[in-house]
């Protein structure tokens, strides 16, 4: 017999359409207050989360998630709440201003920090039914977001979040089989005919759903055979990660 927990996590779905309904503070709080008890490596704690709630913010956001374009990512705009998740030393110059915080490895933490925070965040939102969806697309302009957010030296956007009450009942894409993900003792890379049999299935799924010709290739290809945000590097150092 399947925990709750678990039966909220296999029943996860990305939502991006949301009902006008508010979310209660208290309910906000429950949620945020999950994805704080979350993992902190070496307890440093260094995720700060931004709420935005000012429409006038999230409309000069929503065409930087939709790459310059004014159709997509409709929901930054009208989900009940819109959320950025940062990594954030500044904390750490009252206690030890000889902090050594521009490595790249302080980024990893911070952005491994991010996730785990974040995903306590959905899942503890998804068990009280609510909905939701990570918004990674904040960062094609990290510049210009940490410019609207008032984010200062020290604090970068990692990802947003959408949250509110469903307003659609999405199919559940189908993820990779287990053994093709999990080794044991040594990597064992995935065989080559269960990723192509992986790909027809994201095949079918895509054609059912919305009738598109789509897969998992061309997913892969449209988001790797190009440069990937390549002004990026330049902005998290510019927040003071990553130089070295």
């Amino acid at each position: 017999m399947q925990s709750s927990v678990i039966q909220t996590a296999l029943a996860h779905r990305s939502i991006r359409k949301f009902k006008p309904q508010a979310i209660a503070a208290d309910t906000l709080r429950s949620v945020l207050s999950a994805g704080q008890a979350a993992s902190s490596s070496s307890f440093m704690q260094i995720v700060s989360i931004i709420r935005v709630s000012d429409p006038a913010i999230r409309a000069q956001i929503r065409p930087i998630c939709a790459a310059g374009g004014k159709g997509g990512q409709s929901y930054v705009e009208t989900a009940p709440e819109f959320i950025v998740f940062c990594a954030d030393t500044t904390r750490y110059a009252h206690f030890a201003p000889d902090a050594q915080l521009d490595w790249i490895e302080v980024l990893l933490i911070g952005a491994v920090d991010v996730g785990i925070f974040a995903q306590n965040v959905l899942l503890a939102a998804e068990s009280m039914g609510l909905g939701g969806v990570f918004i990674g697309s904040i960062r094609n302009n990290i510049a210009e977001i940490s410019h609207l957010l008032g984010l200062p030296q020290g604090v970068v956007p990692i990802t947003g979040m959408c949250l509110g009450y469903p307003d659609q009942d999405p199919a559940m894409r189908p993820r990779l089989p287990l053994h093709t993900v999990v080794s044991e003792n040594a990597y064992r890379p995935a065989a080559e005919a269960d990723l192509h049999a992986y790909n027809d299935t994201v095949h079918t799924y895509y054609c059912e759903r919305s009738g598109t010709d789509l897969d998992w290739v061309r997913q892969i290809r449209a988001n790797l055979c190009r440069e990937v945000r390549p002004d990026l590097l330049a902005a998290v150092q510019a927040q003071g990660f990553a130089k070295r």
